[in-house]
């Protein structure tokens, strides 16, 4: 990109020379100071529930009237529900342990001196997201907690829902006296593109996007700031000869109830060929009525001539809708092998009542996270432990796996001498 095209589009480089500026206060700034912030900005969403949905409900018309997918309507609408759930999730933050400053022992040691290690803001996190206005405030209470300024784009779809929770958040964060900055706000009237705002590595130090896989590899290649890729959709289920019909069809059925992004759910399952297939029928016909689409292989849309046939292409995709393919495999090694090559890579699971072919599932299969007879279903904020969720991460890069609290920190080494060398 040239400076030239930056000039014309000034927005993202003053949108991240404030929030660079803001994160050097914020990140000496006391964690109880952050914590109040975080439980400001989950009164004051709940004290705007009538202009949020107000201004929802014109982003859901605009976007009818443009003929959105229904997909993006899903992610885009807001209902007080999901603010309350929304308002949950910035309280528990608020209220949960300082991330910072842990100290920990380092492997690191000289000597006449001692070294340890300490956790620490990353500084300006960039969140690009598709719809999910709601998602935008949670992602903010994530990087005021670990000391981070962040930089919110979302899509044009939930452009005046991301003002107003923007305008919100900022507000809150102004009462409690941290600096301007903090949360700042890329809006289409801006004129800005992705380009703009993931090619400012001198002042953003991670890149999170969120949405549709296209969304994802848009800003992995055309970003110069490290990226944190979250992933939704293409789970992989193996169905084991030893193992129960029931939990397969509850695992299913349970992967999708988490609304609106249902992102652990199982979108295909891998049949060992023997498998009796009156079982399968069954199967099918409970989730049809639960008003799933069934599609199968090549093999199964034989057998079964009312499948419809799953694409090439899709075994690689997700649906992020309530569709579920079928494919017949020889074994379990040819189970792994093939999710290892088509899925998703963030979550995959087995139904097994083998203690030897769990083993080899979670070994062999090199997702972020595998399932043994247990629904992969994600949530953001778990009844059980004490941490809280943005999404998933399917990389093997800066972090992994779930991403909370700590995966939007980085490690300080410190060695304290004693003046003899």
């Amino acid at each position: 990109m040239t400076v030239e095209v930056l000039d014309d589009y000034p927005e993202p480089i003053t949108s991240a020379q404030r929030a660079y500026q803001a994160s050097l206060k914020l990140g000496i700034t006391k964690g109880a100071d952050r914590s109040r912030a975080v439980l400001a900005m989950a009164q004051a969403i709940e004290r705007s529930f009538d202009d949020i949905l107000e201004a929802n409900t014109l982003d859901l018309e605009a976007s009818r009237e443009m003929a959105v997918p229904e997909l993006i309507l899903d992610w885009l609408k807001l209902t007080p529900t999901r603010l309350e759930m929304t308002v949950d999730i910035l309280q528990r933050l608020g209220e949960l342990s300082d991330p910072l400053r842990r100290v920990r022992t380092a492997d690191y040691q000289l000597e006449d001196s001692q070294s340890y290690t300490q956790l620490m803001p990353l500084g300006v996190i960039g969140f690009i997201y598709e719809a999910f206005p709601d998602l935008g405030a949670i992602a903010a209470g994530f990087c005021i907690k670990t000391g981070n300024s962040i930089i919110l784009k979302g899509s044009t779809e939930a452009s005046y829902s991301n003002a107003v929770i923007a305008e919100v958040l900022q507000s809150a964060i102004a009462e409690v006296g941290l600096a301007p900055g903090c949360l700042e706000l890329i809006t289409a009237e801006h004129g800005t593109s992705i380009r703009d705002l993931v090619t400012q590595d001198q002042y953003v130090n991670l890149v999170i996007p969120y949405g549709r896989s296209s969304l994802i590899q848009q800003v992995v290649r055309q970003s110069t700031c490290p990226v944190l890729k979250s992933a939704m959709g293409n789970c992989y289920l193996y169905w084991s000869l030893n193992s129960s019909l029931e939990m397969v069809r509850l695992m299913i059925l349970n992967s999708h109830q988490s609304e609106p992004d249902q992102v652990n759910a199982i979108e295909k399952v891998l049949i060992h060929r023997q498998a009796l297939p009156s079982s399968i029928a069954v199967l099918w016909n409970s989730l049809i009525e639960k008003g799933f689409e069934i599609k199968g292989d090549a093999e199964l849309v034989e057998a079964f001539p009312q499948l419809q046939l799953v694409k090439e292409s899709e075994w690689g995709n997700p649906y992020l809708t309530r569709t579920v393919a079928f494919k017949l495999v020889d074994s379990l090694e040819v189970a792994i092998a093939w999710i290892n090559e088509y899925s998703s890579g963030h979550a995959d699971s087995i139904v097994t009542e083998s203690y030897q072919e769990s083993r080899q599932f979670a070994l062999g299969v090199t997702s972020a996270s595998t399932y043994i007879n247990t629904s992969p279903r994600f949530s953001r904020n778990p009844s059980r432990g004490d941490s809280v969720f943005l999404g998933m991460s399917n990389q093997k890069g800066h972090r992994r796996g779930f991403i909370s609290l700590e995966t939007l920190t980085t490690v300080k080494h410190i060695v304290q001498g004693n003046g003899r060398f």
